[in-house]
């Protein structure tokens, strides 16, 4: 070898490959022998050691080859859940088909397995949630159109309707979706009043942040659909809660003032209009009541006036009689007709009692 004759001449030199022993100078101590191990000592001991065998011969082998399958086994079967769904990779590639719930195998590691859930997700925003720790109460602070912040809280309710795209599109799909809503939030909040937000029109709110939400996501290609949006709580921030509270209440207690007013107003038209439809009512009988007399009166008096174009003697005979009968009708005077005795009218005390017929009256012989 070349290091063995380092030493210069053509001797060899039995010292280290500067000419010297391992120990120090020339005078050291020396391997029995008289030379020292060298690198091709080492090769050859190795060699000769591999030929004599592996311990425990053929079965060591055996093992170690079953072992080896079965660690590649255990690695190539997986399990989907049945709320998952899967999508194998080959050389870091997604096969077009999925992987649906139940035991599965692959060529590990030429493929892999990647798992998406099917349920549907809960994205809170604007309120702290022990599943997200990334949710913070001051990510539902917003301007609205009218210049007023106020603290929304809502959810997002959305599903995977792609794996492959969920899975590769986009590093953080969750993130995304949650970015995604929160900006569509502030959009709609930021072109409306605060009122509608707080009570007048969530609804309306509600289908427009999922509209906008949806199509930012499907923008990105990020495999999933928006369910619901649904707004849990809208109000002031903490630190004007109780100024608004008043405003709140003088609010109420304007509109329950009135309604009063405008009840008692509705009372007194109400009665004003129920007297008015009662005197009109009584002029319409009055004019019909004296229309039908008048009426009546004109019959009688051509039926009558019939009567006495055909006999005239009885007819003023009897308009006479019915005359007198009413007007003395009331009299307090009593009658006798002149007779052989007879001396006309007589007055009697007490007259009513005459009348009443409690008095028999005494005639002369």
């Amino acid at each position: 070898m070349p290091w063995e004759n380092n030493g210069g001449g053509g001797g060899r030199n039995t010292g280290g490959p500067w000419g010297q022993a391992p120990g120090g100078g020339g005078g050291g101590p020396r391997r029995p022998g008289g030379n020292t191990p060298n690198l091709e000592d080492i090769l050859n001991r190795g060699r000769d050691q591999f030929r004599g065998g592996v311990p425990g011969g053929r079965w060591a082998i055996v093992g170690g080859v079953i072992a080896l399958l079965a660690f590649w086994g255990v690695n190539s079967v997986y399990t989907i859940n049945p709320q998952e769904v899967g999508v194998e990779l080959r050389f870091g590639q997604p096969k077009p088909e999925l992987s649906g719930p139940g035991l599965h195998f692959m060529l590990w590691p030429v493929e892999a397995v990647e798992r998406a859930t099917t349920t549907v997700n809960q994205t809170q925003i604007g309120a702290a949630s022990a599943g997200n720790a990334r949710t913070d109460a001051r990510d539902g602070l917003m301007l609205s159109g009218d210049q007023n912040i106020v603290n929304v809280q809502f959810s997002v309710f959305w599903a995977i309707n792609d794996p492959v795209a969920y899975l590769f599109n986009v590093r953080d799909p969750e993130s995304m979706v949650r970015y995604a809503a929160e900006s569509a939030m502030r959009e709609v909040v930021g072109r409306r009043p605060a009122q509608d937000i707080y009570s007048d029109d969530r609804s309306g709110i509600s289908a427009e942040v999922q509209r906008i939400t949806l199509a930012t996501l499907e923008s990105y290609g990020l495999g999933v659909s928006v369910n619901q949006i649904l707004i849990e709580n809208a109000g002031p921030p903490a630190d004007v809660i109780d100024a608004f509270n008043e405003v709140q209440r003088a609010r109420q207690d304007e509109t329950r003032l009135q309604e009063e007013a405008r009840s008692y107003a509705n009372t007194l038209l109400g009665d004003a209009r129920g007297r008015a439809a009662a005197l009109r009512e009584d002029a319409a009988a009055y004019t019909n009541r004296v229309v039908q007399e008048a009426t009546g009166e004109a019959e009688r008096f051509n039926s009558v006036y019939a009567e006495y174009v055909n006999s005239p003697e009885v007819t003023r005979k009897r308009l006479y009689l019915e005359t007198m009968e009413e007007v003395l009708g009331g009299s307090e005077k009593v009658l006798i007709e002149n007779g052989a005795s007879g001396s006309g009218v007589v007055p009697y005390l007490p007259l009513p009692e005459l009348r009443s017929g409690t008095t028999t009256p005494t005639t002369g012989n």
